[in-house]
């Protein structure tokens, strides 16, 4: 990424809620803290604010929490997050917004991307702007969060979903992937990896992983899939069959497909995917090689296939994924790379609307 000129960080404004999570409130600023440019500036400002002039705000803890920022704080938002909340009223119990917190989301300037943690989404859905479109939230609230607005399409299964100007995620660590996730789409890998590897979290976690996985911890009397999962890896480039992964375990193709699934929360073929794509786009953001070199390199065979993949998981060819991430921040007040790189698309609904 290059200097340019009349630069300006990316200004990611929290909304704290009473009943707020701690927890959460504090994944915006620890992801968003950390992208630095090689010259050192803050890719994102990050600040808090509050539906109430400056003051405390109550938390589902033993202590409130002083907040700077009133509610004009989100007129000046490139991206707006609403974390998890437990006191969210009427909101959860009729769907609909209290007065003052349908005046603070009034604020939000049309075109501002907007993104929700766990029950975050009932604000964003009670606001009307998920309305036809896909989101999710935690396991534990989805019915009830379909219940209330059914003209949402709710997914309780997934980490996160991306749909272009509107994100919304599962419950706490999975704000951290959505969060990595925003730094990697508007950044590229390089950037969220360092951000992952300075938080000591993984690097990626694919948005369709499964929120609930079986069996987390594996159980010690049980064979695992790690050994496979180390030793495929290390081989992305050559073709792998899923009866070699199982013999690396000595397991049946069906035990070790069955076993794969509760530890990781997806199938192995999905899972060799998901690597692939992340291994490619690696290699088209710090090498030169070619578009066929990174296809061989990545394991896709063809850059025919890759670049179906690349489609299918990111919206763009490897070829403009290499343009976007290899040119640096476009140029303007208060741009950064927000590439339309995204799992889901669909047309800008504009600022948030009025409660429902």
């Amino acid at each position: 990424m290059s200097p340019t000129a009349g630069f300006r960080p990316h200004r990611v404004v929290v909304l704290a809620l009473d009943g707020l999570l701690p927890f959460e409130l504090g994944i915006p600023h620890r992801i968003f803290g950390r992208p630095k440019d090689p010259g050192g500036r803050h890719l994102y400002e990050v600040v808090t604010c509050s539906v109430r002039p400056p003051g405390p705000v109550e938390t589902d803890a033993d202590f409130a929490i002083q907040v700077a920022h009133g509610p004009e704080a989100l007129a000046t938002a490139d991206t707006v997050i609403v974390p998890a909340s437990y006191e969210l009223g009427p909101v959860f119990e009729e769907g609909v917004l209290t007065d003052e917190l349908a005046a603070a989301l009034a604020r939000i300037r049309p075109g501002t991307r907007l993104a929700s943690i766990c029950t975050g989404v009932y604000v964003l859905a009670a606001a009307g702007v998920l309305d036809g479109r896909p989101a999710t939230t935690h396991w534990a609230d989805a019915a009830r969060l379909q219940r209330l607005f059914p003209s949402v399409r709710v997914d309780p299964d997934v980490l996160f979903i991306d749909d272009g100007d509107v994100l919304t995620s599962a419950g706490v660590a999975a704000g951290i992937d959505l969060c990595l996730h925003m730094v990697r789409r508007d950044h590229g890998t390089a950037v969220a990896n360092e951000v992952a590897r300075r938080t000591v979290v993984p690097p990626h976690r694919d948005g369709g992983q499964a929120q609930y996985i079986e069996r987390p911890v594996p159980d010690p009397q049980l064979p695992g899939t790690t050994a496979a999962r180390a030793w495929a890896l290390g081989r992305l480039h050559e073709p792998i069959q899923l009866r070699d992964m199982a013999a690396q375990e000595a397991m049946s193709v069906r035990t070790f497909t069955r076993r794969f699934r509760e530890e990781v929360g997806v199938s192995p073929g999905q899972w060799l995917t998901q690597q692939r794509v992340e291994r490619a786009r690696h290699l088209l953001e710090s090498t030169d090689l070619s578009v066929d070199q990174v296809a061989g390199n990545a394991g896709f065979g063809t850059a025919q296939s890759m670049r179906q993949h690349l489609q299918t998981a990111l919206g763009v060819t490897p070829t403009a994924y290499r343009r976007t991430f290899r040119t640096g921040i476009t140029e303007g007040a208060g741009t950064t790379r927000t590439t339309g790189v995204v799992e889901s698309r669909s047309e800008s609904h504009g600022g948030v609307g009025a409660p429902r």
